[in-house]
């Protein structure tokens, strides 16, 4: 970091600005290939001279930047700064209020640069400018090598969540996405789900905060579960893969090997020939000149023979007779050797012939050996790749069983819940009702009973008045005639008697109007109270009948989710017999795929044995034919060694005639 530093401090020089001192002090501490400045306030000239020196780091590899409160157009320097550079691997830019500018900036810097694998924008509100937001977004998508994002607090609304799942859509590398603390809402959870059946790369999506109902956060869940079970798979596959291919360069290596120390062998074995021919060769050479110093000792002798012919007239028929076996005998061994060279060339040819021929064989029968090597590894990695899609497509099976049986499940539950729900609250309602009804029924009842009762009295009281009237009428009209038989007698009492009397019937009278009036209004405010019940009567009955036709709508929506199940369970039982027909249709072409690999197997092993059984063929013939040749070579040895020992045994004979004959004991005389 001190050549960083330098070069930092030399151009705000250059640029007529002091470096900040606390960025210089951060850089002094900070370790090597880390630029922490973190809660660091940098001005725009930093921002440029930073801008300016990071496409050219070769050793940073994460910069932290957070709560550096930072400008548009600082921000935008920077990350123009960071789209040249290649090296670095973490970029933090939590809490900078990044704008319009700065998203746009981050997407082309998503665009340009091919080596940030992690990005944090937590707290930047990148989400309230939506034209930048969405720039952003189309620029993720291109990504390849981006592996975590982290948008906490960023106000990202459902329009921001569905330009999110566009982006996920195509984007084949993001890994984790933190979108906690936002706006998202149903919308954008919905959108998010709908683009998480797309993207298999991504395995960690967090949702807090953002006021997602639990159904989508439980789809979301399970989607990461069966991305992160679908990257576990792939991550055992690309061992397995990588095992089974160091396995089989393994296998190549000792088969290049094998066929290497087989080639040095022949190359061994034909040295060995050579060096054999070369020997019989030299054998021969040595053979012809001895025969040549032969026959010079021959001409030797017969020049002599010749030279002493006249003085030999003794030794002339022995003489003759000696020059006709020297002629037979080097007519002979001429012949011989005429013979045996044609019959080494006519050996060696036919050796070569076979050599050439054995080696052809032999080239043609490796190129085979490696052709069917290949197609056994193009077969194997065949069979491996159908085993594998077979794994994954009963795993899907599974998975799809799984969720279909979860989903069935929770919609029972639902139903259930639901059927519990609402025949609880039609019982609570029914039993509501019948208390009500109960209680109004018991009160008319007693309120019926009193008012009974109370005109049972009243009527008591009007028969016993009519018959205290009665009484009082037929009590006047006796008094009246005992009046008028005593009206003579006593009129003025009676006159008095009957206006007290009169007037006490009076106030009886008007005593018992007025029980009348009392009576009749009591009537009333009785008549009232049944009007009031009955009206109370006739609102419970409304109410009852809005409860009945609210039972009725309830048992109307039953029935309507019932056929909504009904038909949720036909459907999924129609998708599920698609699918199994699909995957019964694809466990067909497996199994067919299986029988032609079973039978391509089978016939690679009766290729490979009938190659095994020509290999072996051309093995014995080859050891045939290394029997035959060493035993032409003892033959010809054989043959050479008889030629010697003729040769020794003539010239013994020459040298035992030459020195027996007369013509040497004449020979110092001349």
């Amino acid at each position: 970091m001190e050549e960083f530093l330098r070069s930092y401090s030399r151009l705000c020089r250059e640029r007529g600005a002091e470096p900040q001192e606390t960025v210089l002090q951060r850089l002094h501490e900070l370790p090597r290939g880390r630029l922490d400045l973190a809660t660091q306030s940098l001005t725009l000239d930093t921002c440029r001279a930073l801008g300016a020196l990071l496409p050219k780091e070769a050793q940073l590899t994460e910069l932290v930047l957070s709560d550096c409160m930072l400008s548009e157009e600082g921000a935008t320097l920077l990350l123009q700064g960071l789209c040249a550079n290649t090296i670095l691997r973490l970029l933090d830019l939590k809490g900078n209020n990044l704008q319009a500018r700065g998203a746009e900036a981050l997407g082309k810097l998503l665009r340009q640069n091919k080596s940030i694998q992690s990005l944090t924008l937590e707290w930047n509100n990148l989400g309230a400018w939506e034209e930048a937001f969405a720039t952003f977004c189309r620029a993720l998508a291109g990504n390849l090598t981006l592996r975590q994002l982290d948008l906490r607090s960023n106000q990202i609304s459902h329009r921001g969540a569905e330009e999110l799942a566009l982006a996920l859509k195509g984007n084949t590398s993001l890994q984790q996405l933190d979108l906690r603390w936002n706006n998202i809402g149903l919308l954008g959870g919905r959108a998010l789900v709908s683009c998480l059946s797309s993207n298999r790369s991504l395995w960690r999506l967090e949702l807090a905060g953002n006021n997602v109902p639990s159904d989508v956060l439980r789809a979301v869940e399970q989607a990461m579960e069966h991305n992160q079970d679908r990257a576990a798979t792939v991550r055992e596959s690309r061992a397995r893969t990588r095992v089974l291919s160091k396995e089989v360069r393994h296998l190549r290596g000792e088969k290049s090997k094998q066929f290497l120390d087989l080639m040095e062998t022949i190359g061994k074995q034909r040295e060995e020939m050579a060096r054999s021919s070369r020997a019989s060769a030299a054998r021969v050479g040595q053979l012809q000149e001895a025969l040549d110093e032969r026959h010079s000792i021959i001409n030797a002798l017969k020049a002599k023979l010749q030279m002493t012919e006249a003085a030999l007239a003794l030794s002339e028929q022995k003489a003759q007779d000696l020059g006709e076996l020297l002629a037979t005998a080097g007519q002979e061994q001429q012949s011989l050797a005429q013979k045996q060279a044609k019959e080494h060339r006519l050996e060696q040819q036919n050796a070569a012939e076979r050599e050439s021929k054995l080696l052809r064989d032999l080239s043609a029968a490796n190129e085979k050996n490696l052709l069917l090597r290949n197609q056994v590894d193009e077969l194997e990695r065949k069979v491996k790749s159908q085993q594998d899609q077979l794994f994954l497509t009963k795993q899907e099976l599974t998975n799809t069983a799984a969720e279909l049986k979860m989903r069935a499940v929770q919609a029972e539950e639902r139903l259930e819940l639901e059927k519990r729900r609402s025949r609880q609250s039609l019982e609570d309602a029914e039993r509501l009702r019948v208390k009500e009804v109960e209680h109004m029924a018991r009160h008319l009842e007693e309120s019926e009973r009193a008012l009974q009762e109370r005109v049972q009295r009243l009527e008591a009281a009007r028969l016993s008045l009519e018959e205290e009237l009665s009484r009082a009428k037929a009590a006047a009209l006796s008094e009246r005639g005992q009046a008028e038989e005593e009206l003579m007698k006593a009129k003025n009492q009676v006159r008095l008697e009957e206006q007290q009397r009169l007037v006490h019937l009076e106030e009886k009278l008007r005593l018992l109007a007025q029980a009348r009036d009392e009576a009749q209004g009591t009537c009333l405010q009785q008549q009232q109270m049944v009007a009031e019940a009955q009206a109370r009567g006739s609102q419970l009955g409304l109410q009852v009948e809005a409860l009945r036709r609210r039972l009725e709508g309830l048992q109307q929506e039953l029935s309507n989710k019932d056929q909504e199940k009904v038909a949720e369970v036909t459907r999924v039982r129609v998708e599920l017999q698609e699918q199994n027909g699909r995957l019964q249709a694809e466990l067909a072409a497996q199994e067919a795929l299986k029988e032609k690999v079973a039978a391509l197997e089978r016939q690679l092993r009766v290729t490979a044995s009938g190659h095994r059984e020509a290999l072996l063929d051309r093995e014995s013939e080859n050891a045939c034919l290394l029997e035959k040749l060493r035993l032409r070579e003892a033959e010809i040895a054989r043959i050479r060694e008889e030629e010697a020992q003729r040769a020794s045994f003539l010239q013994s004979a020459v040298l035992a005639y030459v020195q027996g004959s007369p013509v040497r004991a004449l020979s110092p005389q001349k």
